[in-house]
């Protein structure tokens, strides 16, 4: 059983708007400002203003999947929901990757601000300041010190970011812009509009360049989305934090900026060549220049408190994503580890915080890394529009009504917004691409050698466990079910309904009728009443449970063939075979002919009189561990177990010489190995054996049903004489699967 125990919600709305506030708020914009009026001239500020507004129409998408589905992991989790697995992969790693980044920039941020301070200092007591202060070895122990700590902070308690940081850098942002307004109430105002020509400085190609440069500005209200397992009435906090975040941010940065165009540039200078000349450090030359010293220490104070904040919440941030990605298996599963008392995933922490600080060491231009995050951001959004969409279309996520006037045009425009920016980005900054591709590539080979195929597995468990998923993602999937013998057809009708998803599946029953040369015209043959007969029972037994399944009869030489052409042709999922009296030599053929023939999953079902799912309530499952049929299994325990709580035993059977040591290793990859397929908590039992066949009976003799897979001889799926020896032993059900493929 996959540990799915959420992490304790003790974030509420204030703790949740300054997690936003304190990763939107001050370093990037400290960083990014200087770059963007390089670009665009004054008209930068009319790039903030759109970045405002593409992050706002976003945060509707945001805040309405955060709604709908309140857990961890933010745009993975949407993507997971409704597109795929693997696409919900892809989207989780590169967010993994791009809040580590952030986290890098952040952690660097602080440090270079850290150096700038105790230059200015050293500079009142000394003329010479030493070398050592502005060293790279500095740097690291400045950075790699604040990490630490944050981590350590993080391992303790997360209740949202600290009050204190959050709360003094948005005290000093009021401070300069209340302080540049009162100066500007002091000049004439007939000078202001010469500040702000020419103010298209880079035309129109300088904004969308500026916007490129610094939509990551905004970024930060997505990780209120990110940690939403923890976050109290998610319902109500989440989309409000989402706001109250971006209002005050939009609140502060436009005001901001517009007095340092107004103010910041001395007479005989262009706010283009100022910023060209201080890229990084643009925003404390412009404040220094009608703020004098008072100014630059209150920026100094800002970038510090904001640097801290942010890194504070971007490694907040990673390791939730690692933590929801581990408990898919989407990474592995020790990252899902949380601490008993405060369910901390103090593992993914970790090792999240080792790649920044090994980031730290490795990345020395970290410009081309900002522009990778933002790029990821960008792609990330462009995609969770996408999903609201989806997810409305689908029926599934909950728009209140002002929204659903709204749908699709908010989400869409969101989508191409942020996708056309993302187009820019990649071809502004050609290293940002590179490094997005680097990260993806390194991604692809570790999931697909890896990962994938317990990923799938607790997918499938997933899906089946929980039938929503199915709907989400646009399936419809259909289970075609052969009908022969009115006495098995009550078992067959409770399986084939148990493997199709609720409200979302078909069930098809299917009945061959043998034709002969013998009919007469008028006189209904005796193969036509036997098959009437077995669908009359069928479709009470469906009607009786709620159900209603589809029918269909054909008439055709032999059943076989026609089963296959029929399975073909509807293109089904599964393919449920009931196995009444047990086969012999003379029909392995045809069953070896269906699983070589029909693309799907394919169920056998061999029940005693009278047998019932509905009263099943202790299920075997007999393993070789080679995962030969891991998903399919994986799918139909999780059906099985939908509706009614069973025990679920795995069996391992080894050769007597099994050491204890082996046997102890054994044992405990084998209940790892059914942890990923069994929706409730499952028993491992690894036996030494000779006689495969004696052990299982008695094993099976104790239980109502086993769960066996059809062997494998090379790359060929064989019925095999074990599964029907096992069969021929055991006095309850059994099943044999066939996984498609």
């Amino acid at each position: 059983m996959i540990d799915h125990s959420e992490t304790k919600r003790t974030i509420g709305f204030f703790g949740a708007t300054s997690l936003g506030l304190g990763a939107i708020v001050g370093g990037s914009i400290l960083a990014l400002a200087g770059t963007a009026f390089a670009k665009a001239g004054p008209s930068a500020i009319i790039a903030f203003a759109l970045n405002g507004f593409v992050a706002y129409i976003t945060a509707l998408s945001f805040a309405q999947m955060s709604a709908a589905f309140p857990e961890s992991g933010g745009a993975y989790t949407f993507t997971k929901k409704i597109l795929s697995v693997r696409d919900a992969f892809a989207i989780g790693w590169v967010l993994w990757f791009a809040s580590i980044m952030a986290g890098v920039l952040y952690a660097l941020g602080f440090a270079s601000y850290t150096i700038s301070a105790l230059q200015s200092l050293w500079l009142i007591f000394s003329p010479v300041v030493p070398a050592w202060i502005s060293s790279r070895l500095m740097i690291i122990i400045l950075s790699g010190g604040a990490t630490l700590f944050y981590t350590g902070k993080l391992a303790l308690k997360s209740d949202g970011v600290g009050q204190w940081e959050t709360a003094g850098k948005l005290i000093v942002f009021c401070i300069l812009i209340l302080a540049g307004f009162w100066i500007l109430s002091q000049q004439p105002l007939h000078a202001l509009p010469h500040r702000f020509t020419p103010f298209f400085g880079g035309g129109i190609l300088g904004i969308f360049q500026a916007m490129g440069f610094t939509f990551i500005t905004y970024q930060g209200f997505d990780l209120i989305a990110a940690v939403a397992g923890e976050v109290r009435k998610p319902e109500k906090n989440i989309p409000l934090s989402m706001f109250f975040s971006l209002g005050i941010t939009l609140l502060i940065y436009l005001p901001f900026l517009f007095t340092i165009v107004a103010l910041g540039v001395p007479a005989g200078q262009s706010i283009t060549s100022l910023s060209a000349m201080h890229p990084d450090t643009f925003v404390a030359v412009a404040v220094g220049n009608y703020l004098g010293p008072a100014g630059y220490w209150l920026i100094i104070i800002a970038a510090v408190l904001s640097m801290l904040s942010a890194l504070y919440v971007n490694l907040m941030a990673a390791s939730r994503i690692a933590l929801a990605m581990s408990r898919d298996r989407t990474l592995p599963r020790f990252l899902g580890v949380t601490n008993k008392n405060s369910g901390i995933p103090v593992r993914s922490l970790s090792i999240s915080s080792a790649i920044l600080l090994i980031s730290l060491l490795a990345m020395p231009d970290l410009a081309a890394a900002g522009a990778a995050a933002s790029l990821i951001f960008l792609i990330s959004f462009t995609l969770t529009n996408f999903t609201a969409i989806l997810a409305r279309l689908r029926q599934e996520a909950e728009i209140g009504s002002g929204q659903k006037a709204q749908f699709p045009y908010v989400p869409f425009f969101g989508a191409v917004s942020c996708g056309l920016l993302a187009i820019f980005q990649s071809i502004a900054v050609p290293a940002a691409g590179k490094i997005v591709s680097i990260w993806f590539a390194f991604g692809f080979i570790l999931y697909f050698t890896l990962l994938v195929g317990r990923a799938e597995v607790v997918d499938a468990m997933t899906q089946a466990r929980d039938p929503r998923l199915v709907k989400l993602r646009g399936h419809s999937p259909l289970v075609l079910v052969p009908l022969a013998n009115p006495a098995s057809a009550q078992s067959m009708i409770e399986v084939a309904n148990a493997l199709c998803p609720p409200r979302v599946g078909r069930v098809l029953l299917l009945s061959v009728v043998a034709g002969s040369i013998e009919w007469k015209a008028g006189n209904p043959p005796p193969e036509l009443l036997s098959t009437q007969d077995v669908l009359r029972k069928a479709l009470t037994a469906s009607f009786s449970s709620d159900l209603s399944p589809e029918a269909l009869i054909t008439s055709a030489p032999r059943p076989w063939p026609e089963i296959i052409r029929v399975a073909q042709l509807h293109r089904c999922e599964s393919l449920l075979i009931g196995l009444s009296a047990l086969p012999h030599d003379r029909i392995y053929p045809h069953l070896e002919e269906l699983i070589s023939k029909v693309g799907c999953d394919i169920v056998f079902l061999q029940t005693p009189p009278g047998w019932q799912l509905s009263k099943t309530k202790r299920i075997l499952v007999p393993v070789g561990g080679k995962g030969n049929h891991d998903t399919l299994r994986a799918r139909l325990l999780g059906s099985f177990c939908r509706s009614l709580e069973r025990e679920v035993t795995y069996l391992r059977i080894v050769p007597p010489g099994t050491t204890e040591k082996e046997l102890k290793w054994i044992r405990y990859k084998l209940l790892h190995f059914a942890e990923d397929e069994a929706p409730i908590p499952p028993k491992g039992e690894v036996i030494r054996s000779n006689n495969i066949v004696t052990t299982i009976k008695e094993y099976a003799n104790e239980t109502d049903l086993v769960i066996l897979g059809v062997q494998y001889l090379g790359r060929k799926k064989i019925f095999g004489d074990l599964a029907m020896k096992i069969a021929r032993a055991t006095t309850g059900a059994t099943i044999v699967i066939s996984r498609r493929g």
